[in-house]
């Protein structure tokens, strides 16, 4: 095995694979984003050039949680030779922050905290020559990135990282503008460099199907939307041949609010806003009817309940709660002895992979509290199952230091099987996972990606997909499947036009972006 040899760079402990190699010389050279598949080591690339950019000054590392903080931490601390790291978070004082600045070479950091201490004025990045942005894609909107990218000099070279820009040409073009990214380096799994060191992930999709009760308080929920929909139509607040879906109704109500800022206080703009508050509160609870289960449905009742019963902001709850469809489904959940078969089958996969193999470890994602709370109760009872839990910080959940506490107990064999809602997607390294369950599809093709990236990154994985037949499941399916091979095209298209421009945007591509 051939390794790097650089002066920064530890002896012996850097593959020299060629690709990354090639992404590496490449960011050298132009400000870049890099798109690398989950598990091909996106951070190598990045650690390369930080070593051939500390002789020139300061090292910025930023990404957007604790755990991929942490292993940039590991990665270079080990890896460079005698760097001066510091860790940036909220968590420190400004004073401190300040100092450590002033002290290191690398500054490994949260986005939010790096951008409110350069608001501030607490330092500058004038004796910065590199700035590495992971999870690049975030980089829309008014998100920390952008902030921070605004104080960069024009002497300092960025990169971008991400595995999963996104299906929409404009979105990548956005996040090249915000962070001032001039070229853009894409592998794919097919790629000649690439695919020795890709390893076999093998999907499984599994259809269930939704047990009578549920199908029956489907079958309730959904007229009432109907009924609800009706009244939009008839005030010509909703367009009759675009279907109820969630975007429909998040356009709605976006229009509607620009209606009444612009000053159109009416009665059907606020009939019209009431209307579209009660449809998405009934969507809600039909999504967790048809793709969770019983037990997320019957929190989703308990709060609505509790939301009609506020004095101040209930009304559109009350109207919910109080027709008769929402009493039957009521009564159908309160008496109902049924759970999503889907609990059942995630039982069963997890026990068949671990009596098969004792040493595999198992992530489960899926998308609600109450479900992961089920799931990891449920699966707590199987022979050989070491469940941990890991959600984001909201309510009653994790810390950031728990998040990557429970990450090192999985990688240390102390638990061997996860239950995650979407904190656990994005960016993390858990390499010797051997099986991922999604207990339901997503229709965000990066969620889809980043979920999936979890195995394989090491060795061979399964990922297992359980779809509920004739559901919102499989709309969410087919969506992300569509997104995907968008993505993927455009990654074709923008490598394709790379080619032919040299490493930068051609003038063709910045056509089409532009066109977008």
């Amino acid at each position: 095995m051939n390794y790097i040899d650089h002066p920064r760079i530890v002896p012996d402990t850097v593959e020299a694979r060629s690709y990354q190699v090639s992404m590496a010389k490449g960011c050298i050279g132009s400000n870049s984003l890099v798109i690398l598949p989950t598990g091909l080591g996106k951070t190598i690339v990045a650690l390369q050039v930080a070593a051939e950019y500390l002789p020139k000054g300061k090292i910025l590392i930023m990404a957007p949680t604790k755990p991929l903080l942490e292993q940039h931490i590991e990665t270079f601390t080990n890896l460079l030779a005698e760097p001066k790291v510091c860790v940036l978070n909220g968590n420190i004082t400004p004073e401190k922050r300040t100092k450590q600045v002033a002290e290191s070479e690398v500054v490994i950091a949260t986005p939010q905290t790096i951008a409110n201490d350069l608001d501030e004025g607490r330092y500058d990045l004038d004796d910065f020559s590199l700035v590495i942005y992971d999870e690049a894609h975030r980089a829309v909107g008014d998100y920390a990135y952008v902030r921070v990218a605004q104080h960069c000099h024009r002497e300092m070279r960025s990169i971008g990282m991400t595995a999963s820009p996104g299906a929409n040409m404009n979105r990548i073009k956005e996040v090249c503008m915000n962070l001032d990214l001039r070229r853009v380096d894409a592998r794919t799994e097919t790629d000649p460099d690439v695919s020795p060191y890709m390893h076999e992930t093998q999907v499984n999709r599994i259809d269930v199907n939704l047990p009578q009760d549920l199908a029956d308080i489907t079958a309730l929920l959904s007229k009432q939307m109907d009924h609800y929909v009706g009244e939009m139509i008839s005030l010509g607040v909703m367009n009759p041949s675009w279907p109820a879906s969630k975007t429909h109704l998040i356009t709605i109500q976006n229009t509607l609010q620009m209606r009444l800022a612009s000053g159109e206080k009416t009665a059907i703009v606020y009939k019209g806003l009431a209307l579209e508050a009660m449809c998405m509160k009934v969507y809600h609870a039909k999504e967790l009817a048809e793709t969770q289960g019983m037990t997320s449905l019957r929190a989703c009742i308990e709060r609505l309940e509790a939301e009609a019963k506020q004095e101040k902001g209930g009304r559109s709850a009350r109207d919910v709660v109080n027709r008769e469809e929402f009493l039957e489904v009521k009564k159908i959940a309160e008496r109902s002895n049924v759970e999503h078969p889907k609990v059942s089958r995630v039982m069963s996969l997890v026990s068949q992979i671990l009596q098969g193999r004792p040493e595999s470890k198992i992530m489960v994602f899926a998308h609600y509290r109450e479900t992961c709370d089920l799931l990891v109760s449920k699966l707590s009872t199987i022979p050989f199952a070491k469940v941990g839990k890991l959600v984001g910080q909201a309510g009653n959940g994790l810390s950031q230091k728990e998040q990557v506490e429970i990450l090192g107990r999985l990688r240390s064999g102390e638990v061997n099987v996860i239950v995650s809602t979407s904190v656990g997607e994005e960016g993390l390294d858990i390499s010797s996972t051997d099986a991922v369950i999604f207990y339901e599809p997503i229709a965000s093709e990066i969620r889809t990606i980043q979920r999936r990236g979890r195995t394989g990154r090491k060795n061979d994985g399964d990922v297992y997909l359980l779809v509920t037949k004739n559901t919102m499941d499989e709309i969410a399916e087919k969506t992300s499947e569509r997104k995907e091979e968008a993505m993927k095209a455009n990654i074709e298209k923008l490598n394709y036009e790379l080619s032919m421009g040299r490493g930068t945007f051609s003038a063709g591509t910045q056509r089409r972006l532009e066109g977008f």
